[in-house]
């Protein structure tokens, strides 16, 4: 396979603050995460102070049921804000209840309906096993093939800029990986001290697949850890920023969410200053694989 071709950057977007895709289009490193942010004024004013700190993707999916809130939100504020819709990089998941060809090509198109838009550039399967199946229900694997096979024929429409997946493991993706015509061009995963994942991590970097991290703060549950608020008061940075950089400092990007317009502005502020080596050194000795969502590991 040739390697694809590097697309220019938007107008908006800085190049230190990004991430090439293996499709060749670029990808910002932080973008707003979405999950449990509910409500008219909640997503707007949320979307409206991450455009204004610079934030230029949004990650939203069909089970956070906040999608058509998102779409009306983007259409009032881009313009307000000098932006178009190809400064902003969007993505979206199928619902685990939604695994199977036809379902998933249909869940992606109420998606995009949802949204107001013509495309997405990034479209991922949100679990890999269905919805009121038993974890360990030997049909998850085909049926997620047959998503996976919806989303490449939407991807080779263009409807698709970019496809992945979202809570796999590695046995997962050598299955996917050994049959598909399009291969995954992110994992978005739960990644943070307490669970790591290094050797996920180093596969997705043999494979040429970009690690997202989801829950960041370990659902808020790290911003009080003695070894992350030490760091956080030597750095002059909150203990978010710190969680937040030390991700950006192994090439995984992050999604932080918050309704707060302050702590929106908070997030963004990780690219005028940097974590040590021996601080990184310190949070990575934290991981004990302590999951704080949900564990893949048992889906068949």
């Amino acid at each position: 396979m040739q390697p694809a071709q590097r697309k220019p950057l938007p107008r908006s977007w800085a190049l230190e603050r990004t991430v090439w895709l293996n499709t060749g289009a670029p990808m910002p490193l932080l973008g707003l995460g979405t999950f449990r942010l509910q409500g008219e004024e909640a997503v707007r004013l949320s979307l409206d102070a991450a455009l204004e700190n610079g934030y230029r993707l949004v990650d939203t999916a069909a089970v956070y049921r906040n999608e058509a809130a998102i779409g009306r939100a983007l259409g009032e504020l881009l313009p307000r804000h000098g932006l178009a819709r190809g400064d902003v990089f969007l993505t979206s998941k199928l619902s685990p209840k939604d695994h199977g060809g036809e379902l998933a090509e249909k869940a992606c198109l109420r998606s995009l309906e949802e949204l107001g838009c013509d495309y997405l550039d990034l479209y991922l399967i949100h679990w890999p096993g269905t919805q009121g199946r038993p974890q360990q229900d030997p049909g998850n694997r085909e049926r997620r093939q047959q998503s996976w096979r919806a989303l490449e024929k939407l991807h080779e429409a263009g409807k698709l800029r970019a496809i992945g997946v979202s809570n796999y493991t590695i046995r997962h993706l050598e299955e996917l990986l050994a049959d598909c015509r399009v291969p995954p061009a992110v994992l978005q995963v739960e990644f943070h001290p307490e669970v790591a994942q290094s050797e996920l991590l180093a596969f997705c970097h043999q494979k040429g697949i970009h690690l997202q991290a989801y829950s960041s703060l370990g659902a808020g549950q790290l911003v009080g850890r003695a070894e992350v608020v030490n760091i956080a008061t030597q750095q002059g940075r909150s203990p978010a920023q710190v969680l937040l950089r030390w991700a950006l400092r192994q090439g995984v990007s992050v999604i932080p969410k918050s309704a707060s317009a302050s702590r929106v502005a908070e997030n963004s502020q990780l690219w005028t200053w940097d974590l040590s080596q021996t601080d990184v050194e310190e949070l990575s000795a934290m991981d004990c694989g302590k999951r704080h969502c949900w564990d893949p590991s048992a889906v068949a």
